[in-house]
């Protein structure tokens, strides 16, 4: 099949070219997450054929945006995930969700929800909330969990909660939309009781048995 282009000597028109298509940056939001599996990219884009799906990845895979790999065993499975190129769009995506926000009044009773989706919007927010050393942050909604990551080495979500969060917030989807879209503070939902805060639990290390030698020669001593 030919390539649909444009044809415009232009850096918007070129992008189009790439990433216009429908799904095709609805792909992108779910593959910011980490590499996804074909079963699990169709379970997470509700509305999406299964013949458009795969004929999006493999424009994705054409245009350098996604690469296709085999996990290794146990696993087997093929996985998609973004290049750097593919990557590189998540300002884009955050650019298009806050200008997408005011469309967001009330859930209308087709629309389908994954807690992740709000992964892209929240980062900006959690970055500029947790400046003291947090750096992994699990959400929990009703409808599922995600962890945003916050290091230096740029800002990343992946769906589930966390090995080892810095701080875990638990709220419901209409406060997590509040948040995401600036309509209400981090801040102010801790305050009011509408996010739970927990840290996690600081496990003991238990002590090594020729420290208590040591220990013990030099009490004695």
């Amino acid at each position: 099949m030919s390539r649909r282009s444009y044809d415009q000597y232009c850096a918007v028109a070129r992008a189009l070219d790439a990433v216009g298509d429908r799904w095709t940056l609805l792909i992108v939001r779910e593959l910011l997450g980490g590499p996804r599996r074909y079963t699990d990219l169709h379970a997470d884009l509700p509305g999406v054929s299964t013949d458009m799906l795969a004929s999006r990845l493999k424009d994705m895979e054409r245009d350098g945006l996604v690469t296709r790999r085999r996990l290794a065993p146990p696993g087997a499975a093929f996985v998609y995930e973004l290049t750097a190129r593919g990557r590189a769009l998540l300002p884009a995506l955050t650019a298009l969700a806050d200008w997408g926000a005011p469309a967001l009044d009330e859930k209308r009773p087709t629309d389908a929800v994954r807690a992740h989706w709000f992964a892209v919007p929240l980062l900006a927010r959690l970055a500029g909330h947790f400046t003291d050393g947090i750096e992994v942050v699990d959400i929990a909604l009703d409808e599922g969990e995600f962890h945003v990551v916050l290091d230096g080495d740029g800002p990343g979500y992946a769906d589930g909660p966390a090995e080892r969060p810095d701080i875990r917030l638990r709220m419901d989807t209409a406060t997590c939309a509040d948040i995401a879209y600036d309509h209400l503070s981090l801040a102010r939902g801790i305050e009011s009781g509408r996010i739970a805060v927990t840290l996690p639990e600081v496990p003991e290390v238990p002590e090594v048995s020729g420290e208590r030698q040591r220990r013990k020669r030099t009490t004695t001593a």
